[in-house]
């Protein structure tokens, strides 16, 4: 049985941030990092950066300036798949099967604007149907197989996943109506919230903190736009996590932290 230690991260530019991926690589040696936010087109993502590196297993669905998510792995990489969501023509989701029969699932689900009405914001209706095409292809996943799911999925859920439940409560990223849609998405496979599964409730556990705080860590408002899920086979190979907030105070760092866990196949 092997142990795989994979980090998830939104990046905020590959190439603008390159070296901070390099002080992650060599301060917590993971053996696959999927990236969200990449904002480059495939043929000038850094690929030679990650084989000089071990990363030689790579999946990569970009775009120009937008989006864009990467899975760099040092095991091998099979049955390499980009989905349109929504038909939009973004790249949003890469999937990808790591040895052991577990497939993973690297998402990154729309912000969705500020304001939260989707009949006059736009973005806000594309999360919308976003989640809930997610929720159709989630329940129609099979039972018995073994998948991670992991990315900026935009929604801080529960109460203790943002600095203030009731001054967030109209904000996007934490309203009723995304909690109910996150809620809906998880039972839809009987998904396991893996960092709650290692951190429960009530405990405070934050991913993002926003670069208008000039000192983010005294402050401390954050959420958690991030996650890490894991299908009912695979539940009971979960073995830690940890959300490696020094990261954040990296310079010229991304507004998220990296989120790493362990598991066996």
């Amino acid at each position: 049985m092997a142990r795989i230690k994979l980090v998830t991260w939104n990046i905020n530019s590959i190439r603008a941030r390159i070296d901070q991926v390099g002080k992650l690589i060599e301060g917590d040696n993971p053996d696959v990092i999927c990236f969200q936010e990449t904002k480059v087109q495939d043929h000038m993502f850094p690929t030679e950066y990650f084989e000089e590196r071990g990363f030689c297993h790579q999946a990569i669905a970009g775009q120009k300036s937008y989006n864009g998510v990467a899975i760099m792995s040092r095991v091998p990489l099979e049955n390499i798949t980009r989905r349109d969501w929504c038909a939009k023509g973004d790249a949003r989701h890469i999937e990808a099967r790591l040895p052991g029969g577990v497939t993973v699932h690297n998402f990154y689900v729309p912000a969705g604007g500020e304001v939260p009405d989707a009949d006059v914001n736009d973005k806000f209706a594309h999360k919308l149907d976003f989640l809930d095409e997610m929720t159709d292809w989630s329940r129609d996943l099979p039972k018995d197989s073994k998948y991670i799911l992991v990315g900026d999925l935009n929604i801080a859920p529960l109460e203790s996943d943002v600095w203030s439940h009731k001054k967030l409560l109209k904000v996007i990223s934490h309203t009723p109506l995304e909690c109910e849609k996150m809620r809906i998405l998880m039972q839809a496979h009987d998904w396991c919230d893996v960092m709650r599964h290692f951190v429960p409730e009530p405990e405070r556990l934050y991913s993002w903190w926003s670069y208008r705080a000039k000192d983010w860590r005294a402050s401390d408002k954050g959420r958690r736009l991030d996650h890490i899920w894991a299908s009912p086979d695979l539940k009971a190979h979960m073995e830690n996590m940890v959300i490696l907030e020094h990261a954040r105070g990296w310079e010229k760092p991304s507004d998220h932290a990296p989120v790493m866990v362990e598991f066996t196949v």
